[in-house]
């Protein structure tokens, strides 16, 4: 009865750390001298770039009356790409802060993230941050959640994070509105967990242990730790055998404790509750974020999550060879920590073995690149982004693979921009350009909601920095995907000295075919260092030359050693080195330099 689950959800940039913040330094969970700004976002990256990248629970004491209350806090990301990690959080609580910027008002991922909540049947604290500010719009903001989730003018709390003002207010409301949790065989309201009526308990006696993995992590000594939420009966002591049900690996209590925030070892933690058990497994692959543990591979598993679908696709291969193995452990390791990160293997002629990766977008991608770089010490080159393509009804990722086909579908999305009323023109403009269709607009106050519908290929190149742009940073955005579509698409390649670099290649609409193909070989002119011989760079559709570019050979004086003399011998040189570069070019190859292909995939 003294628990209570709940997360912080928001757009990004909405002051859900700062919050979390604040809620360690009043309930007394780290001490004053040891608090930093945006503490729960650990990772280096995280406090470089000013973002929420992981989600990251907490344990928080407090004391109302003389009562001691647990609650267990998992603060969120705010932006699309790390929606899962929202979506993971969410079926692990019983409720859910709402925060809102007071000077921003309601945007995309408000709207996505409250409904997702709503969805699981949570109980939702509307809250307005940044009350402090001088442009802050506290009544046009009341107005908006009230118009946009039915709120009651009472229900909303009023709060600025950086200060603190309205913090202590917000931790009773968690206490007296949250429920605290149930198990989960008990139904509550739409239950996401469990049907009733299954027998729970153990043919032995006593109630059966179930928990579910919401996220995981690998330690060299203890193995995969697995952080999970208890929903049935308590986790056995230390030393206990333990099963995963979807995989059927099998484990050992090693360790079990919670987020203080740091891993705090305890002797007991039982339904209701938010911890970490530290599995001994060391094979990443068996403990999977969604599967139930428990003591018997009899019980039926927790429902878990709906599997997340990669939406862009990029190549990654060491730059150096030898790092294969070492890379693709690092793979699997990550892997664990980001579940919506998949990977398989594959090969280019140029660029040698390497991994298929998918991702949830560009933002996603970038990340996961500079933590495979930063925490694994992976120095990787990334291909151009791409998306899956429905080619004769057989999905395709690799557009290098792309041969003959009779029909290809791309994917279509629906996309969701919040955008001040004086920046819907540009905006309208820049998504017809990108092939998009206008479905609906809704206002929300001086913010209007533009509902289209787009390619997912034209949001994977340089979408959303034009979108930054178009709107003076204003404009948020929400997406999800639709259906495949029938599209006029190609496979543009490009061609070095006669030979095909299949890392280069690109899937692209008929008419845009030209046009990339040109700016493609005019950078590679650019960036490929000169050969002693003449080198052709050309971009093809099939067998039929685009474009084409000449990089000129780099020419060796070989007439400075003479003196003098009858001009015969200058001739005679002359001519002797035009047939050794008519020779060089029949037979020499070119081999693009780590640094041209850099340069060529980040433009």
């Amino acid at each position: 009865m003294n628990i209570r689950n709940f997360s912080i959800i928001a757009h990004i940039d909405h002051g859900k750390s700062t919050l979390a913040d604040r809620f360690l330094e009043i309930t007394g969970t780290v001490p004053k001298e040891k608090l930093k700004p945006q503490l729960l976002d650990s990772l280096a990256l995280e406090r470089e770039r000013g973002i929420t990248i992981k989600l990251a629970p907490v344990r928080l004491k407090y004391v109302i009356g003389g009562v001691e209350y647990i609650l267990n806090l998992i603060d969120t990301p705010g932006h699309v790409d790390f929606s899962y990690e929202v979506s993971r959080a969410l079926v692990a609580v019983e409720g859910a802060i709402l925060l809102v910027d007071a000077t921003q008002g309601i945007q995309a991922q408000t709207l996505a993230h409250g409904l997702a909540a709503l969805e699981q049947n949570l109980t939702l604290i509307p809250v307005i941050n940044k009350i402090d500010l001088p442009n802050a719009d506290i009544v046009g903001t009341k107005k908006q959640l009230g118009e946009t989730f039915g709120f009651d003018d009472r229900e909303i709390l009023l709060v600025s994070a950086k200060t603190g003002q309205g913090a202590e207010e917000l931790l009773k409301a968690i206490v007296e509105r949250i429920p605290p949790p149930k198990s989960a065989t008990v139904e509550r309201g739409r239950d996401v967990r469990r049907p009733v009526g299954v027998n729970l308990f153990h043919p032995k006696g006593g109630n059966i242990f179930r928990a579910l993995i919401f996220d995981s992590f690998f330690d060299s000594y203890k193995g995969v730790i697995a952080e999970i939420r208890v929903m049935d009966g308590e986790i056995p002591k230390i030393g206990s055998s333990i099963k995963f049900l979807g995989t059927k690996a099998e484990g050992q209590v090693l360790e079990m404790g919670y987020f203080a925030p740091q891993l705090t070892p305890t002797v007991q933690l039982q339904a209701g509750e938010i911890g970490y058990i530290a599995t001994g497994v060391k094979q990443p692959d068996l403990v999977r974020v969604g599967d139930t543990i428990s003591t018997d591979l009899g019980v039926e598993p927790l429902p878990g999550y709906k599997q997340v679908k990669p939406m862009v696709y990029v190549g990654l291969y060491p730059i150096n060879q030898d790092e294969y193995h070492e890379i693709k452990e690092a793979l699997e390791k990550f892997r664990l920590n980001d579940p919506a990160f998949i990977y398989e293997l594959e090969h280019s002629k140029a660029l040698g073995a390497g991994f298929r990766c998918g991702f949830l977008g560009l933002l996603h991608a970038e990340i996961v690149q500079e933590r495979l770089s930063e925490e694994f010490g992976a120095d990787l080159i990334a291909t151009t982004p791409s998306v899956q393509y429905l080619v004769d009804d057989v999905i395709l990722t690799n557009p290098s693979s792309l041969t003959t086909f009779h029909s290809i579908k791309e994917p279509w999305v629906k996309l969701k921009i919040f955008v001040p009323q004086e920046y819907i023109g540009s905006v309208m403009e820049l998504v017809s350009e990108k092939r998009g269709g206008f479905l609906n607009m809704q206002h929300f106050g001086i913010q209007v909601e533009l509902t289209y519908e787009m390619p997912l290929s034209e949001m994977v190149t340089d979408f959303y920095d034009r979108l930054k742009s178009v709107s003076s940073g204003f404009a948020s955005l929400d997406w999800e995907f639709l259906d495949f579509r029938g599209v006029d698409a190609i496979r543009v390649d490009i061609l070095v000295a006669g030979e095909k670099v299949d890392a280069l290649s690109q899937i692209v609409v008929r008419e845009k075919a030209e046009s990339l193909g040109r700016r493609m070989v005019e950078k590679l002119k650019e960036v490929l260092p000169r050969q002693n011989f003449e080198v052709a760079i050309q971009a093809s559709i099939g067998g039929k030359i685009i474009a084409r570019e000449t990089l000129p050979a780099y020419r060796k004086d070989v007439t400075a050693k003479l003196y003098g003399g009858d001009r015969t011998r200058k001739d005679k040189l002359l001519e002797k080195q035009k047939k050794g570069k008519k020779k060089m070019k029949m037979i020499g190859r070119v081999e693009i330099p780590q640094e041209a292909f850099l340069s060529i995939l980040k433009s």
